[in-house]
């Protein structure tokens, strides 16, 4: 059974809990940015399982349009979609970046496209069609220059575990090198502590310091300087072999 570290915190406010706390949470590493980087566990936004994740990330997003890359599921009808969700939700324009393939993240137009946008929103679906499309591409390092100039990245579910050191591939159960913009640490996604052998496989990779399992209509934002939010409760760990520590709110 995982602890709620937060509930103890409430309850007894040691300082020797708190140490706890922010040493679990300076664990948590993205490169480096004056943006956010907003990680969402999952949920269909269609049926509202999304709205506080994409209300708290929109709460950091400037003036602009939210770019929708749709690498991961190669679904056009997912942009269209978002796009009607977020206006009706948070009357905010979305623009599709039609990034489906690797040659689709070398066009310049797609560069501009993603430097043009107050945020990035990378949909979920297949993290190795996100990996193969985007990895070590322009379109890649201009997400990292939207990410250092003050914008926002969205990852939801596949997309988010691909940000990681590694991410699990879904042809053949293999692990695929991630993105790496989360130094040391791997993503678990749509995640349910009663079913965590898959988290602690991951946790168990060469160079992973620690970890994060992140439930559906759940997030992690990671803004500049170190700074950390979640919206619901997450599963952290620093093992494979370690008992969870709640960040955040499970109730």
């Amino acid at each position: 059974m995982p602890r709620d570290f937060s509930r103890e915190l409430a309850n007894r406010d040691t300082r020797a809990d708190e140490e706890l706390l922010g040493d679990l949470i300076m664990n948590i590493e993205r490169i480096p940015g004056n943006g956010w980087l907003a990680l969402l566990g999952g949920g269909e936004f269609s049926f509202g399982e999304t709205e506080a994740a994409d209300r708290a990330w929109l709460a950091k997003t400037k003036e602009g349009s939210v770019g929708f890359i749709p690498a991961a599921s190669g679904s056009t009808e997912y942009g269209e979609h978002l796009a009607e969700y977020l206006d009706e939700a948070f009357d905010r324009e979305t623009e599709t970046i039609p990034v489906f393939r690797a040659r689709d993240a070398r066009r310049g137009r797609n560069c501009e496209r993603v430097s043009d946008s107050a945020a990035v929103y990378l949909g979920g679906g297949v993290s190795d069609d996100l990996l193969e499309a985007l990895a070590r591409s322009t379109v890649e390092g201009r997400l990292r220059q939207l990410l250092e100039d003050g914008g926002v990245v969205v990852a939801i579910a596949a997309a988010a575990q691909a940000l990681g050191e590694w991410a699990r591939s879904l042809r053949g159960g293999e692990y695929l090198e991630g993105f790496r913009w989360l130094p040391g640490g791997v993503i678990e996604t749509n995640f349910d502590p009663a079913h965590d052998r898959r988290f602690r496989q991951s946790m168990a990779r060469p160079g992973v310091r620690w970890g994060v399992g992140i439930p559906s209509g759940a997030a992690v934002l990671l803004g500049p300087l170190g700074a950390v939010e979640f919206v619901g409760g997450v599963f952290a760990l620093r093992d494979p072999d370690d008992d969870f520590e709640v960040l955040g709110d499970l109730t």
